[in-house]
């Protein structure tokens, strides 16, 4: 099969001349050892005279290495590149997008007879080389030895296509590294992608936009404490995690935005701990003393977000603790609530139901200042970049402190969403991946069940969701005084010396913490029941805090029992845990809700349609 290659592109690129989409033929590949996180692949190309072994492949292309599409003889388009040159003065030029325009087995052959290319001057492309049947041997390193039909061993990656919001004018000639950044406080300086960096360099600025800015957090261990802040920052080539420590945190917190872009340079460049980091990179950086972070001023060309969306459906094939990007719907979101950490922190939580066009619906939980923004009544689409899958509850996601969430992002996937769910995905009847319980088997069940012994006569505990509304709540000695120390709700004794005690700590304290503990009385079309509701339930179902209702309770009586009457008569979904108990050798079933959603009137008419006329049949 005749196939040209652009003649003379290999000197050009090498040169970091301008050439537009250059026509090239892989003679080898091999991998990269990067001793953690993905693969990198160092590329041996040929435009039929010269050849070049220092090509690096984007991990955003590594897909094309798994499909056993990027093999020895094939012909690639190069789309977009960018050239670097190393401390040692050799010049490595990263493809950062390319096309396979033939495949090894059309190819059939090394086109021409290229020899490897010798830094020399400057020149411009030639005519196209047309095959040549000779082919000479090539040097005896590992990308130049002869190409064989062995396939590099490649590590499972996730499915759905990487999005990279670019300019449509911006070609190989214009890339980030070829042109100077221009900064407020310095003259042009020439940067280098983010793909390129590693910790053996000396010398360097990149120019990347800001996606993720966390808030500043305190830590605390052995060796003492401190505080630190990250930033996840992308260019074209790739995307990198930098933390800054103590002082540089305080120091560069107030001067670095979200979606904006900067040159950085003068960090410390060292391997990633993949068990704080979900981008695609080998490598974070950390700041320091001598570090500069200047705002530049322009950004054109700068991607503002690079996500690998996996379907919700194929999260059931995952690995539990992977990190993945996911799109959805957001169908039905809780209300907030309040949990205790092990450290004795207390963090915003809340808990939304996610489907995507897979008809497949997931939990995802959101935690801190995102729980508590989020507002999910218009049912928007959300983006969520660095879930963390979990198989609690069978499989469910969950935000992590470097998580990105994006809603109703302007983003084609988004859009298709957005129109898809509109026109027809709301009338599902959707398959959710999540249970409550933790993975118990949940089902939909009626009081009258419980009422009559069809459920919670075992050993273990079962749990059922119904849907119920709210009769009577005994406000009387619903709040307790607890003991104030992290991880124990205690009910401590006033002493008479003013101090509160706690038997189990075996400590006084000279205050208290409010706690709830609910008894209400919830009915349905058949039965009622009477149900427990403890410190998250019951601030969600009262609509306030502990400690606000402790301080209306004692200054403010009517303001106390509006809160009260204002909770009757409402209508919810109770996810409700129930046991046999034994309690002096009497046995009844206890109650106790674990959960409490809106009613989203729409998915319950639509199941109880499907009841209908399962029952009819």
């Amino acid at each position: 099969m005749s196939v040209e290659l652009t003649a003379g592109a290999i000197e050009a690129l090498y040169n970091d001349l301008g050439v537009k989409n250059p026509v090239l033929q892989l003679l080898n590949i091999c991998p990269v050892d990067t001793k953690a996180g993905l693969p990198r692949f160092r590329l041996m190309m040929s435009d039929g005279r010269h050849s070049l072994s220092t090509f690096l492949l984007s991990t955003q292309l590594n897909t094309l290495v798994e499909e056993n599409r990027l093999v020895p003889f094939c012909v690639c388009k190069l789309k977009k590149t960018i050239m670097n040159e190393l401390a040692d003065g050799r010049h490595v030029v990263i493809v950062i997008d390319m096309e396979i325009v033939t495949s090894a087995e059309d190819a059939g052959e090394k086109i021409g007879a290229p020899r490897p290319l010798k830094p020399g001057a400057k020149t411009q492309l030639e005519s196209p080389q047309r095959p040549s049947p000779s082919s000479p041997a090539l040097s005896s390193s590992p990308l130049d030895a002869q190409p064989g039909p062995s396939r590099v061993q490649s590590s499972r990656h996730g499915t759905g296509g990487a999005f990279v919001k670019k300019n449509p004018s911006n070609s190989p000639a214009k890339a980030p590294t070829h042109s100077p950044a221009k900064t407020p406080q310095a003259s042009p300086v020439k940067v280098v992608p983010i793909a390129s960096l590693n910790p053996y360099q000396n010398k360097w600025t990149i120019r990347a936009r800001v996606t993720n800015k966390t808030q500043i957090r305190t830590w605390s261990n052995s060796r003492g404490d401190g505080k630190l802040f990250s930033l996840d920052v992308v260019d074209e080539s790739g995307e990198i995690k930098i933390t800054a420590f103590n002082n540089e945190a305080e120091r560069f917190f107030p001067l670095v935005e979200k979606d904006k872009v900067y040159c950085i340079s003068k960090a410390t460049i060292k391997m990633a701990n993949k068990k704080f980091s979900t981008l695609n990179n080998d490598y974070e950086m950390s700041l320091h003393a001598h570090t500069t972070i200047v705002p530049c001023e322009d950004g054109e060309g700068v991607p503002t977000l690079r996500c690998d969306f996996v379907p919700i459906a194929e999260l059931e094939n995952r690995e539990k603790d992977d990190v993945i990007d996911v799109i959805g719907v957001c169908k039905s979101a809780s209300e907030v609530s309040c949990v205790t950490t092990r450290m004795g922190k207390e963090v915003s939580k809340r808990a939304l139901d996610l489907m995507d066009t897979s008809g497949k619906v997931v939990t995802v939980t959101l935690w801190g200042e995102e729980a508590e923004r989020f507002d999910g009544s218009r049912q928007p689409v959300l983006a969520i970049r660095g879930a963390r899958l979990s198989d609690f509850g069978g499989r469910s996601l969950s935000t992590v402190f470097s998580s990105t969430l994006l809603v109703n992002p302007d983003i084609p996937e988004a859009i298709r969403l957005r129109a898809w769910f509109d026109h027809e995905g709301y009338r599902l009847d959707s398959q959710s991946l999540t249970t409550a319980g933790g993975g118990a088997t949940v089902s939909w069940r009626t009081l009258s069940d419980l009422k009559n012994g069809h459920i919670g006569q075992g050993e273990k505990a079962e749990y059922f969701s119904c849907v119920a509304t709210v009769v009577y709540i005994r406000k009387e000695n619903c709040l307790y005084q607890a003991c104030p120390s992290a991880d124990c709700f205690k009910k401590v004794t006033q002493q008479q010396n003013g101090l509160y005690r706690c038997d189990k700590c075996s400590r006084d304290f000279p205050d208290f913490k409010p706690r709830l503990l609910l008894s209400v009385n919830i009915a349905d079309y058949g039965e009622n029941h009477w149900v427990t509701c403890f410190q998250d339930t019951a601030e969600v179902l009262l609509g306030h805090s502990a400690q606000t209702l402790g301080q209306l309770r004692d200054t403010d009586e009517n303001a106390f029992d509006e809160v009260f009457q204002r909770a009757s008569f409402t209508t919810h979904i109770f996810r409700t845990r129930v046991k046999l108990e034994t309690y002096n050798d009497e046995s009844r079933v206890k109650a106790t809700v674990v959960e409490i959603q809106p009613l989203g009137h729409r998915d319950y008419s639509r199941r109880l349609i499907s009841n209908i006329r399962k029952m009819a049949a």
